[in-house]
């Protein structure tokens, strides 16, 4: 199948392109589409977390869940939303641990692509949504298809830190080749989460392990 997708990571995950359950993932959102419904984040933006960082620019990987199903937040980026929307509760947390971790003070702006472009894989575990109907799209096959990501990050690429907040990121560890890669583990930056993800330090620790392999550290700030 002819997928429009960054051509490193066309090229790794071209076996995920030729699936069964692929081909029955693609069918399902014409289906909804076709039905009227709305589909988030635009076609187009889909697969924009690997056109931004591709395969072998990946230095970190922040998993999320699922887009944002609210209207004109999802942009194909974790926890990421476009420049003029407001900073949804999980990345006002996230800007205020870097804050209080790094000693920065951060903008406010919420559009992550300075992330992206410095290797940092922005990565929903499912791609795409209903319009207001969170999790709605997370039994059609997106999963299966971010974990064949995350498995070949583990795979074919060294020292990568995987950033895994919340049980459900937490969950993806057994895919990670722990003696290739760098694990750091937290609570959901979600307020649900009652501030269990302050003090984590996951940007300080982040570039830390970074320059111990002579890669540069990200700049966080925004």
């Amino acid at each position: 199948m002819e997928v429009a997708i960054e051509q490193s990571w066309k090229n790794a995950l071209a076996g995920e392109f030729e699936k069964p359950y692929f081909a029955g993932l693609v069918r399902y959102l014409h289906n909804e589409k076709a039905s009227g419904q709305k589909i988030f984040p635009p076609g187009k933006q889909i697969f924009k977390a690997f056109e931004l960082t591709p395969v072998d620019e990946v230095k970190v990987v922040i998993l999320g869940q699922d887009p944002y199903h609210g209207y004109g937040q999802a942009e194909g980026l974790s926890f990421s939303v476009p420049e003029n929307v407001p900073a949804p509760p999980s990345l006002k947390n996230i800007f205020q641990e870097i804050e209080s971790d790094l000693g920065l003070k951060m903008s406010g702006y919420p559009h992550l692509e300075k992330w992206a472009r410095q290797g940092v894989l922005l990565l929903n575990a499912v791609l795409t949504v209903r319009a207001g109907s969170p999790a709605s799209h997370s039994r059609i096959g997106w999963t299966e298809f971010t974990d064949a990501v995350i498995k070949y990050i583990s795979d074919n690429c060294t020292g990568v830190v995987f950033l895994l907040w919340g049980n459900f990121a937490r969950s993806k560890k057994e895919l990670i080749d722990t003696s290739r890669h760098h694990i750091l583990e937290a609570a959901h930056p979600s307020p649900l989460a009652r501030g269990a993800f302050f003090g984590c330090r996951h940007f300080s620790k982040t570039n830390t392990i970074l320059e111990s392999q002579g890669k540069s550290p990200i700049d966080w700030q925004l």
